[in-house]
């Protein structure tokens, strides 16, 4: 596989190019919910791009997306951005979530944009937004990482 190294900040992260397609993964049950798909990186190489697909069964009783659902794609998605940063016997789980609402989310697709943001040996520093259909951010959120 090819290597890539990207400077964040003014950290250097070099690793081991991973393929995310869930095709190739073993999808989790939370990510099938989800509707999780992995779309790649942006042109800069540095955000992590996943599609998710609220379903009208996680809405509340106003219609809209309930935050918990909102938050797990948010979670999932700096998780799979970490991932693809990291060698592939290395892995992390999530130890803290700080996420902030901004706008209602209506059911449909919603893309999540994800970057690491800081990183040393033992943690990983990620954030991340969510983006509705009509192009609006309705979350965001910053994750602190621990590398196992």
């Amino acid at each position: 596989m090819p290597k890539i190294d990207r400077l964040i900040g003014s950290m250097l992260l070099s690793s081991e190019v991973i393929d995310m397609s869930d095709g190739t993964t073993d999808v989790p049950p939370g990510a099938q919910l989800l509707g999780r798909e992995w779309l790649g990186f942006d042109e800069t190489g540095e955000t992590a791009l996943i599609r998710f697909q609220a379903r009208r069964s996680f809405s509340n009783r106003h219609g809209t997306i309930q935050g918990g659902f909102l938050a797990a794609m948010l979670d999932s998605a700096m998780g799979l951005c970490a991932l693809a940063a990291l060698s592939p016997d290395l892995t992390v789980v999530t130890r803290s979530l700080d996420t902030r609402f901004l706008r209602p989310a209506g059911a449909g697709p919603i893309t999540a944009r994800a970057r690491i943001v800081g990183r040393t040996d033992r943690e990983l520093v990620a954030e991340a937004a969510l983006v509705g259909a009509q192009g609006e951010t309705v979350a965001e959120a910053t994750a602190r990482l621990r590398v196992l």
